[in-house]
């Protein structure tokens, strides 16, 4: 049975799909014929993936008045091809596989590839992915390198760390901070040659002079050369990625300037600090609303800014706060951070979709003022079983006999 559809179909006249692989593209361009109407001329061809070659390709295309060009995400393999075809002013869309893939039971090969994309394409069959301009791209380059830099300065800080424990030094277990004034003098003396603790524990400084009681003792251990080499090397490792991340930093204040007005407002979220707020800038994406299914792995960049942003979050006394602690007595702390992280986002997407909204705290106190006196009755209720493990039955309290 047929059926009739006033619809018109979308087509793309001159489209061009590119099957990308790391050494060699295979570009497929689908014009109209010359003298047929209606029908569909197609030519293949492969060029290498060098610079030479994709200039003879912007060539060829623009001989073929190529409207728009079309590749998959492959690896980091698009990243040069895209951005030298939108250099040289086409349009380029980049699609994901999972929405373009082939269909089931057919041959597959690079040209048979490049074949059915463009045909997807010219037909409206997909949608683009979200491609940031160039500013972005260069702030996201150097916010992730500056994020990699800072996780592998913490793991320096924890091979120091087990190289003390080794050595029977237990001076975090009475420092907070091991790598703050009191405690870098400490080690450097160590590393020096100094193995006197009562001499280190003078070193403290500041409120740390509170402690010099307990120092000796956390200071009183094995340490040897062996120890003092390892631990020279770790800080040298250290103090090399703090610089260079002092580095990123001074880049990161150029290339965010013309979004400080995005910063300033991010800011305003309690637990969003100036370095969160620059890494949500250049790795939110403007993506529509999922509807449904299991949460996806997403990207772990955002991810990680977002769990730092919650970690802060759940020690405040804020809406958000509140918000982590219920959601983490009915759900358990692994999705209260997820649930979290997507609530702080819808705020960054409102606040940076309008500049007249503004960022207002409820207060921890949000949800009880919205339940009435039943509601908080059986919320007590459930808390109080929860803690104690026995079912809890409420009972009016006995009359008072009354007085002759």
């Amino acid at each position: 049975m047929e059926e009739l559809t006033e619809e018109p179909v979308e087509l793309v006249a001159r489209v061009c799909a590119v099957d990308i692989g790391k050494a060699g593209l295979v570009v497929c361009v689908r014009v109209p014929h010359e003298t047929r109407p209606g029908r569909r001329v197609q030519e293949v061809r492969e060029y290498a993936a060098v610079t030479p070659a994709l200039l003879a390709l912007a060539d060829w295309l623009r001989c073929q008045q190529v409207e728009l060009v079309a590749m998959e995400a492959t690896s980091d393999y698009w990243k040069p091809v895209f951005y030298l075809l939108e250099a040289e002013g086409f349009t380029c869309w980049l699609l994901n596989a999972k929405h373009v893939k082939n269909v089931p039971g057919r041959p597959k090969t690079d040209k048979l590839d490049a074949v059915w994309l463009a045909k997807v394409v010219e037909r409206g069959m997909c949608r683009p992915s979200l491609v940031h301009p160039k500013p972005i791209r260069r702030l996201r380059d150097v916010t992730r390198y500056r994020r990699s830099l800072v996780r592998e300065q913490t793991r320096e800080k924890l091979r120091l760390e087990k190289i003390l424990e080794d050595a029977q030094i237990k001076l975090d277990s009475v420092i907070s901070d091991l790598h703050g004034v009191s405690g870098r003098q400490m080690l450097q003396a160590l590393v020096e040659g100094q193995r006197d603790p009562t001499v280190l524990a003078q070193m403290a400084r500041g409120s740390m002079r509170r402690k010099i009681p307990q120092l000796p003792e956390a200071l009183t251990g094995h340490f040897d050369d062996h120890h003092a080499y390892l631990c020279a090397t770790m800080l040298r490792r250290i103090d090399a990625l703090a610089a260079d991340i002092a580095q990123l930093d001074t880049r990161i204040e150029e290339l965010i300037a013309p979004f400080a007005q995005a910063v300033d407002r991010l800011d305003e979220v309690t637990g969003t600090g100036l370095r969160s707020a620059q890494e949500l800038i250049a790795d939110a994406n403007s993506a529509g609303k999922k509807k449904g299914g299991a949460t996806g792995k997403g990207n772990p960049w955002l991810a990680g800014t977002l769990g730092e942003i919650v970690a802060g979050l759940s020690r405040t006394d804020t809406f958000l706060g509140e918000r982590y602690r219920r959601l983490i007595r009915r759900r358990g702390k692994k999705r209260a951070i997820v649930a979290l992280g997507n609530s702080v986002l819808t705020i960054i997407w409102n606040l940076l979709s309008d500049p007249e909204v503004r960022y207002r705290d409820l207060g921890s106190a949000y949800y009880e003022s919205r339940i009435n006196n039943q509601q908080r009755q059986r919320d007590l209720v459930r808390q109080l079983e929860h803690l104690t493990g026995h079912k809890v039955i409420l009972q009016p309290p006995p009359e008072l006999p009354t007085a002759a």
